[in-house]
This record gives structure tokens, C-alpha cells and sequence, in this order.
């Protein structure tokens, strides 16, 4: 029975993902992380960020109550990451708690999922007996946590879209309406691979940087479709 609410859930789910070719794609800020770089820059300065008088391609400004630089990472022209960075170092006690509290913003705000999707819990938070700097340095350890902002857009044909390649092609459309078991957890099963590939475009994620022994955040905005996925190879 739970399998099937699953399915259910999946399902309509699905059906507010965009089309290919209407994507909705990551936002920083409220701003697609999309078109050219100079566009990119020119919304910031809208937002208040002004360029680095350190650097031409970085900007500063405030973020979710930080001083932070703004990096914007392109390919082939197109903007496909923006990356924030604390401005600020801090120790490692404060590092902790910064990445914590983040996690509860995360973890609370309504636009992000962790892509726990089966009921399991995902937890980044980091214990307060953590030895931070000896797990980054000697263990090389990574400290980051991965979120992902929910599809924003309905299109009621979208999961027909998605699927049709997997399941037109290996059944007929009568089968599809009167499925039998084994049909319905393939349309489970090709129906979360689907819906998790859409959402796995629009990550947003952040991990602890160290800078002579101080501590900070970076935190990524990306756009999925714009990434390299291996077509110049």
C-alpha cells in the first residue's frame, strides 16, 4: 500500500515539471543562473552588489546577513554557477555553527528538498565533539550539505514527456491504462529516476572552506542544464 502512495505522490509530482522547453532552472536572489555573464552582473548591481575593487569579476555585497563575494562561473558564454563566498574567516567553533544554522535554514524553508523522497531522514548537521580541522586536513574530509529547490512551474504534459521514451516504446497504450504489478513498479521506479533528474538540476549546496587555518562557507547555485555533461569530449 505505501508503494502505491508513493507512486501516487511521484506521479503528480511529475506533473508540475517543466518541459524541456520551458525549463525551471536554479535561481539566486530570484534570478535565473542563466544567460551571459555581463547580464548576470548586471542584475547583482540591481540586488546592491557592487564590483570588487580587488578584482573586476567579483562582486560583494550582503547575503543572507553576510558580507560575501559573488563569483559567476560560465560555460560556453552561459552562466551555470554562482558562487558565494563568506568574506569573513571564522574559527572553528563558529564555523560549526554557521554551517548548522544553515542547515535548520535549509531544512525549514519550504522551496528546498533534500531529496528524501522514500521518508528517509537526510541530516548534515555536525556534532559539537567534531574535530573539524583534524578531519579536513587529515582525513581530508568534506564537510557539505546538498539541497535542492523544488520545480516552480506546472505543465500538466510533462510526465508524459518524460516517460514516453521509457514506457511508449515497450508498451502499448492499452497496456499502459490496465498496467499489471510488475507494470506499475516500473512506472514507479522510471518515474522517480525522471522526477530526480529534473530536481537534480537545480542544486544548491554549500561546504566548509579553510584559508590559513580560519574557516568559511562557499555555496553553490547551479544550473544543471547549462553544466559541461561531457559533450566536448
Amino acid at each position: 500500500m505505501k508503494k502505491y502512495v508513493l507512486l501516487f505522490s511521484v506521479l503528480l509530482f511529475c506533473s508540475i515539471l517543466v518541459s524541456s522547453q520551458n525549463k525551471d532552472i536554479t535561481k539566486f536572489l530570484g534570478i535565473p543562473v542563466d544567460g551571459t555573464k555581463q547580464e548576470m552582473i548586471s542584475k547583482l548591481k540591481a540586488k546592491g552588489f557592487k564590483i570588487s575593487p580587488y578584482n573586476k569579476d567579483v562582486l560583494t555585497g550582503e547575503f543572507n546577513g553576510r558580507d560575501v563575494n559573488v563569483h559567476i562561473v560560465t560555460r560556453n558564454r552561459k552562466v551555470w554557477r554562482i558562487l558565494v563566498c563568506d568574506e569573513n574567516t571564522v574559527n572553528e567553533t563558529d564555523i560549526r555553527i554557521r554551517f548548522n544554522n544553515l542547515c535548520y535554514q535549509f531544512d525549514k524553508n519550504e522551496r528546498y528538498t533534500t531529496m528524501s523522497l522514500l521518508g528517509d531522514t537526510v541530516s548534515y548537521i555536525i556534532d559539537e565533539n567534531e574535530d573539524i580541522s583534524y578531519n579536513m586536513n587529515v582525513k581530508n574530509k568534506r564537510y557539505e550539505a546538498v539541497y535542492y529547490q523544488k520545480p516552480e512551474q506546472m505543465d500538466s504534459s510533462a510526465i508524459n514527456n518524460i516517460l514516453k521514451n521509457k514506457l511508449y516504446s515497450k508498451y502499448t497504450e492499452e497496456q499502459l491504462k490496465n498496467p499489471t504489478e510488475e507494470m506499475k513498479s516500473e512506472i514507479f521506479r522510471e518515474s522517480l529516476i525522471a522526477m530526480l533528474d529534473v530536481v537534480s538540476k537545480k542544486s544548491v549546496w554549500f561546504t566548509i572552506s579553510e584559508y590559513y587555518g580560519k574557516y568559511y562557507i562557499s555555496m553553490f547555485y547551479d544550473n544543471g542544464y547549462n553544466q559541461a555533461n561531457g559533450e566536448d569530449l
